[in-house]
């Protein structure tokens, strides 16, 4: 696939570029340190070894269960980290909507899957005109939607959904019957049979659930009812969708979607990584850092830090603060985040100062990676070594 070069300008939050601008290849040569005075404060950075330790991990683990891997690039629509997951033998990639699916294509991403519906004429008609691009339908009407298109032909999984869940039908009986009408539809081709575990709130669930789909997938194939292709797996499950799904026939290729096992993370994925439950298939690390400086200490045992919702994730977990700097050492600053507003964080600690730069942790990464239109690259040294771009 095409990687653009990085350029990074005055645009760039993190780096600090009042004139000119510079390239990923000019850091990479250079390797200056974060803290040399070429960044501000708050600053994305991605640990390289962590990353590229998370990707190999997730290959071996693939070719050990023998199912294929397609990550969820929504997590980071970083074309440097892509690449690097096509170079670890990924089958293809994931992604939320059509118009991600147009950037990876114009990256030169062969195979993509959107996880997801799509109804719109507009990106129907581009959708039918491209070569193995996948997306779901769940209802009649997604089919007769895509049916409609006037030429081309669009390649569709059905989609099977749980109750309280997002998309996807309820039941098997509505699988089946969608998924009939898209193997009777003129302009659609039945791929294969998805479903998204994600959301779920305990393994009893997961498996249940899990059940049902290859349930479902027995039912359809005793229909008459034809394709190859069984795809599930977020990020906290995969270890349940490789146990359930081996009761799979053996003529079925199961697409493995989990994105946010590339960066990890010292929160919400740090808990309910599958590793925790199966830890010889691991480990994964955190491999983002928000480093981050302390503005103000206005009172006994508060700390503000200039950091807020538009530079760190907060859906799923606050970030975590993981050491502090001062005078080129480090320390344990022994805090919590307690809240953020958009541009502030408020952290609980004591011997914190003024000027103090501390080290976060996030949670959460497939809502940081938005928030940077460029991330330094780092090695264990905090050097930094490369330079990643993001595509939202």
């Amino acid at each position: 696939m095409d990687v653009p070069e990085p350029r990074v300008d005055w645009r760039s939050k993190g780096f600090f570029l009042p004139e000119g601008e510079r390239t990923a290849a000019d850091y990479a040569k250079e390797k200056p340190s974060l803290f040399g005075g070429g960044f501000t404060w708050p600053v994305l950075a991605l640990r390289r070894e962590a990353a590229m330790a998370n990707i190999a991990t997730m290959a071996a683990y693939s070719a050990r269960h023998d199912l294929d891997f397609a990550p969820h690039a929504k997590t980071t629509m970083a074309p440097g980290l892509i690449a690097a997951q096509f170079d670890a033998g990924a089958w293809g990639m994931t992604v939320a909507t059509p118009n991600q699916a147009l950037i990876l294509r114009k990256l030169g991403v062969a195979r993509i899957f959107i996880a997801n519906e799509v109804l719109d004429p507009t990106a129907l008609r581009w959708l039918a005109g491209q070569q193995d691009i996948y997306f779901q339908v769940d209802s009649l009407a997604g089919v007769a939607a895509a049916d409609a298109i006037g030429s081309g032909r669009l390649r569709v999984f059905v989609e099977l959904g749980h109750a309280g869940g997002r998309t996807g039908v309820r039941t098997l009986e509505d699988l089946e019957a969608v998924a009939r009408a898209a193997q009777g539809a003129q302009r659609l081709e039945l791929v294969g049979v998805t479903a998204y575990e994600g959301q779920l709130a305990d393994e009893a669930e997961v498996d249940d659930f899990l059940d049902l789909l290859v349930a479902g997938v027995d039912r359809l194939r005793a229909a008459g009812i034809e394709f190859s292709l069984v795809s599930a797996g977020g990020s906290a499950w995969f270890d349940r969708v490789v146990a359930r799904l081996a009761a799979l026939p053996r003529d079925m290729r199961l697409i493995l979607r989990s994105g946010a096992s590339v960066t990890h993370d010292d929160g919400f994925y740090r808990l309910r990584t599958p590793f925790r439950r199966v830890p010889a298939e691991g480990p994964l690390t955190a491999a983002l850092e928000i480093w981050a400086q302390v503005l103000s200490t206005p009172e006994p045992g508060l700390a503000i830090v200039g950091m807020g919702k538009r530079d760190a994730p907060f859906d799923e977990g606050l970030p975590v603060p993981m050491e502090a700097r001062r005078d080129g050492k480090t320390f344990d600053p022994a805090a919590s985040v307690t809240k953020l507003n958009d541009h502030h964080t408020y952290v609980a600690a004591d011997g914190l100062a003024v000027g103090d730069l501390i080290r976060f942790g996030i949670s959460h990464p497939c809502t940081a990676f938005d928030k940077w239109r460029h991330i330094p690259v780092i090695d264990e040294e905090r050097q930094v070594v490369d330079v990643l771009a993001t595509y939202f």
